[in-house]
């Protein structure tokens, strides 16, 4: 496991390989939630997480679809594979100056019949669901959000 200064070496180095989750209930709107950290910290942002080093895509979904969703043992080819993404920010997980964070990000989608338990507060301080015309209204949801739905 990295120390703080050896991840925030690596963020201002490198960019870091993410998996965002694109659910939908069986109406069709879109679950999003309130970031507490940063990057994005208090924007509303579709889950996702980083791919940590030598963990495959198949555990890497799963890992963050329980993480975020609270939904274990989830499997990757339940999803549908909605493209390759790049997010920037100008500022990263540590506050540091100077240091800009890029992602490239692995998008899928899934959709959901019933309700979807929700997982990890220390990750996001409030649920929505919303239509993605709603979703792309609001002034508070993220751009890379948004980016999923144009």
């Amino acid at each position: 496991m990295l120390t703080g200064i050896d991840f925030l070496d690596v963020v201002r180095l490198t960019p870091l390989v993410s998996i965002d989750l694109i659910v939908r209930d069986a109406d069709g709107r879109v679950l999003i939630g309130h970031r507490r950290n940063r990057p994005a910290r208090g924007t509303w942002f579709v889950p996702g997480g980083r791919i940590l080093k030598d963990e495959t895509l198949d555990a890497a979904f799963a890992r963050v679809a329980e993480a975020e969703l609270g939904i274990g043992s989830l499997a990757r080819s339940s999803a549908r594979f909605e493209g390759v993404y790049e997010h920037h920010y100008h500022d990263n997980f540590a506050d540091e100056p100077d240091v800009s964070t890029h992602y490239i990000v692995l998008a899928y989608s899934l959709t959901f019949s019933s309700a979807v338990p929700i997982g990890r507060p220390d990750q996001h301080s409030g649920y929505l669901w919303l239509a993605p015309s709603d979703l792309l209204a609001r002034v508070d949801v993220h751009e890379n959000t948004k980016a999923y739905f144009r």
